[in-house]
């Protein structure tokens, strides 16, 4: 069973949104870059992209930009989701073991979400991975 872990949103200044939630929610930090900043409560990880991210491919919308699903299977998730009418969008650029560890997807609605491996989960969300 999937279970929702994972929450991106693409913002313009990823600063002050990082630190909003820091100070809000107690979210702490677990990776950097310059166009992203990765955040968990332990349970959920909380990614705030700015545009420039090279994944974000040019994208114009402000906010929310996808949810990420844990998964055990990649094989079988792979085909419900394709066979319930998911569009493959490809992999993330640069990290992890490619379409082994994580996929990206729209549904039929055009709202992005991810299914991921838990080693991908444990060593880039920074999570609790026991079980998906």
């Amino acid at each position: 069973m999937a279970k929702l872990r994972h929450i991106a949103m693409l913002v313009d200044d990823i600063e002050k949104s990082a630190a909003f939630y820091e100070k809000a929610f107690g979210m702490k930090r677990v990776r950097e870059h310059k166009t992203a900043i990765a955040m968990t409560d332990g349970v959920v990880s909380l990614v705030v992209i700015h545009p420039d991210n090279p994944n974000m491919k040019g994208e114009t919308v402000r906010g929310l930009h996808h949810i990420g699903f844990l998964i055990d299977d990649m094989k079988e998730v792979t085909d419900k989701v394709e066979a319930a009418g998911a569009t493959f969008q490809g992999g993330i650029l640069g990290t992890g073991s490619g379409l082994e560890t994580e996929r990206k997807y729209s549904d039929p609605n055009g709202v992005n979400f991810d299914i991921t491996m838990p080693e991908y989960a444990r060593d880039f969300w920074k999570i609790k991975v026991d079980a998906a």
